[in-house]
């Protein structure tokens, strides 16, 4: 939220070379995801990569790729892509003028736009309506999911950008956004969202690649053992389909609000859903989620609430809760102009919140992360904080400490 310097670290890679820094053992092999010995023309080229750590905290690197492709400018830091690619661009071209430039911190409260946000039209203009729409029903059952391209900056755009689609929720499970040689065999039985450069498909075809979803960008096509889409509530794919053929949609953020929409209708009655009681921790009651809504909605909540990527922005609204923090942004607000904003079990809970009496306990861990075997735990010294706090963070629509709505929580 306050970064204290521009980036972590700026180096320039060979691909011949030897990295100087047991730290950056990887970085050279992530910088060439690529297969050298054929005729690669990757000039001039952006992409990004992520390494994660043990902790499973992600580092970005951006890439650019000079004359030949045989050295590779990286910046190591946060997923500032337009920053960075812009920062990427000026040292290629003005390393030996000596020129400087500025650059504003994006605002990662707004919706991503086109043109202006790289990734997103990247991938709208590389991907047609129809795929982008399995890719999302894919990614929303939380499939193994494999995007090639022969061109890196279009890879990693397609990979950011089909992500982002998800907001307010985040991929929560093996994220590679380009693939280098070394990890090839990485493509596990886990679920997961992996590029892989096309040089290097035949390889990856020769393994074991039962049940995965695979999108090919140069041919725009998408193979799938799934009916994911059709397994969507039909009125839901079909407004998102017709809001994304307008032609008032390729500009502006009009693509990354049709998902929004999406969303909304998905999982926007969550709301009507949390339960609070005096003295105790708001909870979620997964069974009232599930059956207030349409016959047709049941089937698929009743898989959502398996989803680590539900669980996850479950447990994050329950913390700022109960945390006394409250939330306010662009998916609540979507939320109000929706059907659910007039639904009378939020509005009894929101007269619960008003009323007060009571206490909200702070939650301290999330549950939702497999890898982390803890259970919700509270602090009795927060016991006592009041209701109409968390009320008046709810409602407040501008705050100073207010948190980046793509913070990650537990990590």
């Amino acid at each position: 939220e306050s970064p204290e310097s521009t980036f972590e670290v700026y180096l320039e890679v060979s691909h011949s070379g030897t990295p100087g820094s047991e730290t950056l053992h990887t970085v050279p092999k992530f910088c060439f995801p690529f297969n050298m010995d054929l005729t690669v023309n990757q000039v001039g080229q952006n992409f990004t990569f992520v390494l994660t750590d043990i902790e499973s905290k992600q580092r970005f690197g951006f890439c650019r790729l000079s004359s030949g492709a045989h050295t590779c400018y990286c910046i190591l830091y946060l997923p500032w892509f337009e920053v960075f690619y812009k920062l990427l661009n000026i040292i290629a071209d003005y390393t030996i003028k000596g020129q400087h430039s500025f650059f504003t911190v994006p605002d990662i409260r707004e919706l991503p736009s086109i043109p202006e946000n790289r990734n997103l039209t990247e991938y709208f203009v590389a991907v047609d309506v129809n795929n982008m729409l399995h890719l999302y029903a894919s990614m929303l059952y939380e499939r193994r999911v494999l995007i090639c391209c022969s061109k890196l900056s279009t890879l990693t755009a397609c990979v950011h950008g089909s992500a982002a689609m998800l907001y307010p929720m985040h991929w929560q499970h093996v994220y590679i956004p380009v693939l280098p040689q070394h990890l090839l065999d990485y493509c596990a039985p886990m679920p997961y969202l992996i590029g892989v450069h096309s040089s290097l498909m035949e390889k990856v075809r020769g393994m074991s690649l039962d049940d995965v979803v695979i999108l090919n960008v140069d041919t725009n096509t998408l193979e799938t053992p799934y009916e994911d889409l059709q397994s969507l509530p039909n009125d839901v794919v079909s407004s998102l389909k017709s809001r994304l053929r307008k032609v008032s949609t390729t500009t502006g953020d009009g693509v990354a609000r049709a998902f929004l929409k999406s969303q909304a209708a998905l999982f926007g009655s969550y709301r009507n859903a949390l339960q609070i009681e005096p003295g105790e921790p708001i909870t979620f009651n997964e069974e009232t989620f599930i059956n207030h809504r349409s016959s047709a909605m049941k089937q698929f909540l009743q898989n959502a609430i398996q989803l680590q990527l539900f669980k996850q922005f479950i447990d994050g609204r329950l913390d700022l809760l109960n945390s006394g923090e409250g939330f306010n942004d662009i998916f609540e607000e979507e939320i109000n102009m929706g059907e659910y904003a007039s639904d009378k079990t939020y509005h009894q809970w929101l007269f619960t919140v008003k009323k007060g009496g009571g206490a909200i306990i702070n939650t301290v861990r999330t549950k939702a992360n497999p890898a982390m075997k803890t259970v919700y735990k509270f602090a009795k010294d927060h016991a006592k904080m009041g209701i109409k706090e968390v009320k008046s963070r709810l409602k407040q629509k501008t705050w100073d400490d207010r948190r980046p709505i793509t913070m990650h929580f537990g990590q």
